[in-house]
């Protein structure tokens, strides 16, 4: 089974919803990523209800990191998470089989937002965004 190729607008990693509402204010294409292996502490619905919260109503990609569990991977697909990460795994080839296009083999370069100060405003983001052809 070939690998999905990651493709689409920039990505940016998010940890909470004022992460989400700050990137969805630049009106800028882009890709919201949960951090690594976060289905397992947060899993889907934690991540979709983040995303909504923070204004995300699905017309912006955004993927979920799985780790190595599909469960989690299957779980977040049928929630309706656009796409995910999952490492290789015995299950992955029929998980993609099933789900084709939206199991990518490892998460895209993505601006992590861990260390943003809001006081800084978004203009980091936004440079982001800007230099990877947002």
């Amino acid at each position: 089974m070939r690998e999905s190729p990651v493709q689409g607008p920039p990505a940016v990693t998010v940890h909470g919803m004022d992460h989400v509402r700050a990137v969805l204010q630049l009106q800028r294409p882009a890709t919201l990523l949960s951090a690594g292996a976060a289905a397992s502490a947060i899993g889907a619905p934690g991540f979709l209800a983040m995303l909504r919260a923070g204004g995300w109503d699905g017309r912006l990609p955004a993927i979920l990191d799985c780790g190595t569990a599909p469960g989690h991977a299957l779980g977040a697909l049928l929630a309706g998470v656009p796409q995910v990460v999952l490492a290789p795994c015995p299950a992955r080839a029929g998980l993609m089989a099933l789900h084709p296009g939206r199991i990518l083999a490892e998460a895209p370069p993505s601006l992590d937002m861990a260390t943003w100060n809001p006081r800084r405003g978004t203009g980091w983001i936004e440079a982001w965004l800007a230099n990877r052809g947002g």
